[in-house]
């Protein structure tokens, strides 16, 4: 099964060099420009960089929305897909997911008309968020109550190239920056016998073509599209191909004039596609060692992300295409960090594999203690949780206790120490039945721990702005 994770990897390994062809690929090389060993290897450096995101973003489309075979399909395209439990170890197709609320998904297709989005009314206890993105990873906007409030709305999102008047009956109107985009539905999950609450929730969002809103003919369907298999041996070769493919879905913007110039040299771009097996070995090589070379920065940058604060990495997550400002690695950074993160304005992401001395965290060897003061919890206007995933795959794990995360819901059943600090237990096996409330089960390996604040605070103590706010993560301690 194809992972983030697995696409990331294989993606620039050196079996491209022994690569056997692309299933529908045209063209290698552009005739007219082809440049040297040294200019090609940058290129593809570059371009690997650039497409990362896209290509990972459509590895994830195609299993949910495209390949009904597949064990992650949720639904077709402008089609909602609504998810009566939150995510466990048996959920594969996007990496650090999210374990702490129901998703709704929404794959849409804009290029024929816009589509409405429909909320319901929600109780202002209950935080929820509709998090717009296209399929350059960008966050084009946000439904929910941090954004719109409580109430019930209608909401336009169209495409890149749409015009016209905001009809009546909309609330607001989103702009994507690609004819294929997404939407994520969080709603926050109390404890489990809340999920009924959830689901009536879930069932007033609704989606529906704008010609359906007004109650006018529909406009002619947009052509069927041939959407390429891809999984993780197919990605390793055709890694451009697929970069290509979704490139057709996504008109350039203002500051990408000068990658894609440079990806046209290499035959790389819309309309163009190309061909691994029919380059040169000179040419291979320099594909493979841009690409190799451009995974490394992505790792080495992402090891370095953000601020070190007690060996949590504190950073500004996702955004729109002005936040990114063309730093395509920063882009390609977050997307293996963790794909379609929030706005910072909407959750922050402090992530640590480290201990409070810097030594890597391992539930085979160790145990660990993470302790809140008394009074320096997250501080949040919506909820915190602490999730755990293994420091391989950073997929949920499997444990005895069914218990991906702690978090703020919790605290009621949860201990606290004598002077109201709060301690959470880190480890692979129980720490006993008096501590087990506060267990946070943990892998026999590498840990990769997540933090999330969902509507963060701005009034100080807060984690805002990124890496320079007051209140700061506690130090992870060893204990054994």
């Amino acid at each position: 099964m194809l992972t983030k994770r697995d696409l990331l990897k294989s993606a620039a390994t050196s079996s491209l060099l022994a690569a056997a062809g692309a299933p529908f690929a045209r063209r290698a090389f552009a005739e007219d420009a082809k440049p040297g060993f040294f200019a090609g290897k940058d290129i593809a450096d570059e371009a690997f960089i650039f497409g990362l995101p896209i290509v990972m973003n459509y590895g994830v489309m195609y299993q949910m929305a495209i390949d009904r075979g597949s064990s992650q399909f949720k639904a077709p395209f402008n089609e909602i897909a609504n998810s009566h439990e939150v995510f466990t170890y048996k959920d594969t197709a996007v990496i650090t997911p999210n374990s702490d609320t129901p998703y709704s998904l929404l794959f849409m297709d804009l290029r024929a008309e816009p589509l409405v989005l429909s909320v319901p009314a929600v109780a202002p206890k209950r935080y929820y968020s509709v998090q717009l993105f296209d399929s350059s990873t960008y966050n084009f906007g946000y439904i929910g109550s941090r954004t719109t409030g409580s109430e019930a709305g209608d909401y336009l999102v169209v495409g890149p190239e749409w015009k016209g008047e905001t009809p009546k009956g909309i609330k607001k109107i989103f702009v994507a920056g690609s004819t294929l985009a997404g939407a994520i539905y969080r709603t926050q999950l109390f404890n489990a016998d809340d999920m009924p609450n959830v689901i009536k929730v879930q069932e007033g969002y609704k989606v529906r073509p704008l010609s359906a809103f007004l109650g006018q003919p529909a406009p002619p369907a947009a052509p069927p599209i041939d959407f390429p298999k891809i999984d993780k041996d197919l990605v390793k070769g055709n890694f451009f191909e697929y970069l290509d493919f979704m490139l057709q879905f996504i008109p350039p913007a203002a500051n990408e004039a000068d990658i894609r110039a440079k990806m046209a040299q290499i035959g790389v771009g819309p309309g163009k596609s190309f061909q691994f097996d029919a380059l040169t070995l000179e040419q291979k090589l320099e594909v493979a060692r841009g690409m190799q070379q451009g995974a490394r920065k992505v790792d080495e940058a992402l090891a370095g992300f953000g601020s070190n604060i007690n060996f949590w990495r504190v950073a500004s997550a996702g955004g729109d295409s002005a936040f990114y400002n063309g730093d395509w690695l920063k882009r390609s950074v977050v997307a293996k960090a963790g794909i379609y993160a929030n706005d910072a304005e909407e959750a922050m992401y402090p992530l640590t594999h480290h201990d409070g001395a810097g030594e890597p965290l391992d539930g085979s060897a160790h145990n660990y203690e993470l302790t809140f003061a008394a009074d320096s919890l997250p501080p949040v206007n919506a909820f915190w949780s602490v999730t755990m995933y293994d420091g391989k795959t950073q997929l949920l794990i499997k444990n005895p206790i069914d218990r991906y995360l702690v978090n703020s819901p919790m605290l009621p059943s949860m201990k606290r120490n004598a002077d109201g600090s709060l301690t959470i237990y880190i480890q692979n096996a129980s720490p006993g039945a008096d501590k087990e409330p506060n267990w946070l089960p943990a892998p026999a390996g590498p840990i990769y721990l997540v933090m999330r604040l969902y509507w963060p605070k701005t009034a100080q103590p807060s984690i805002l702005p990124p890496g320079k706010g007051e209140w700061k993560p506690p130090a992870v301690k060893k204990t054994s």
